[in-house]
């Protein structure tokens, strides 16, 4: 062998050793569940087939939908070398609940506000829809109300007054109407409506590459279109408007159209975490 030809190969795989441990993940592979990564500034990357975001210092996001399946392909392209990650989603369990007492239009909507129900859904998904270079998602999440007992949970089958409907996507904080809620992370509010069809009052900010929450039944709304808020910020009250049967807070958290578990972000992050926001 020339001795050239053995320099590019020496040069080869010393460029593919360190572009396959640029990639760093932080979060759990469980269906439902939000992921943090961290790649070289230089890459791009992947998942599945959809090109995500890469922030100037590295970071990405991306979540795992409650039913998925099939497993996530990560794909990351640096100095011209492609790598790719295949991380097996874990299965989870889901909890069956039933909700009895609600009134029955909320259940079954009348034809009448079918039209209502379709444009609020339009102005939901817009907001989720959002994809800006905020980076507000690389943060640690805190809890939006305070000595609250948790009442729902993601990913459990909803039984309303005996029938069966679509899965809850978020964690219910159930408090006494009027109690503060606080921004459970920085960002800009992207939808603020004071009385839709089922969430009633209702807030939704972007955190940047796709990653938006939102906060539903609210009392009272203390921001607006495009203001800016910091974590911890008083953003409201808890209250009962829309399908509810009593005052509760419910979250949500979503990667663009993908439902994720507010849990996975809410509960402890691991040291993992530390070490990719210092790097």
């Amino acid at each position: 062998m020339r001795p050239f030809t053995l320099i590019k190969i020496i040069i080869f795989f010393f460029i593919t050793s360190i572009s396959a441990k640029a990639v760093e993940f932080n979060g759990k592979f469980i269906q439902g569940h939000f992921i943090l990564g961290k790649a070289d500034i230089n890459s791009k990357v992947f998942i599945d087939e959809k090109e995500v975001k890469v922030s100037k210092e590295g970071f990405f996001a991306f979540g795992l939908g409650r039913d998925r399946k099939n497993d996530v392909v990560i794909t990351e392209t640096l100095n011209g070398i492609k790598n790719q990650f295949i991380k097996k989603v874990l299965k989870r369990e889901y909890k069956i609940q039933r909700i009895d007492g609600l009134p029955e239009k909320k259940v079954t909507p009348p034809k009448e506000v079918y039209d209502r129900i379709r444009r609020e859904n339009k102005l939901i998904g817009k907001a989720r829809a959002v994809d800006t270079d905020l980076i507000y998602f690389k943060d640690k999440f805190i809890t939006p109300v305070d000595n609250a007992i948790i009442t729902g949970v993601y990913g459990s089958q909803r039984i309303l007054n005996g029938k069966p409907r679509w899965p809850h996507y978020g964690l219910d904080y159930a408090q006494k109407t009027g109690t503060p809620i606080k921004a459970m992370l920085s960002g800009v509010v992207t939808l603020a409506e004071k009385d839709l069809y089922y969430t009633g009052a209702t807030l939704i900010f972007d955190h940047g590459h796709g990653i938006s929450t939102l906060y539903m039944h609210m009392n009272e709304i203390f921001v607006e279109m495009g203001q800016e808020v910091k974590k911890g910020d008083i953003i409201g009250t808890v209250g009962k408007s829309g399908r509810a049967t009593g005052p509760h807070l419910d979250v949500r958290l979503n990667w663009f159209n993908v439902k994720l578990d507010p849990g996975s972000v809410l509960n402890k992050w691991k040291k993992k975490l530390k070490k990719l926001l210092i790097n």
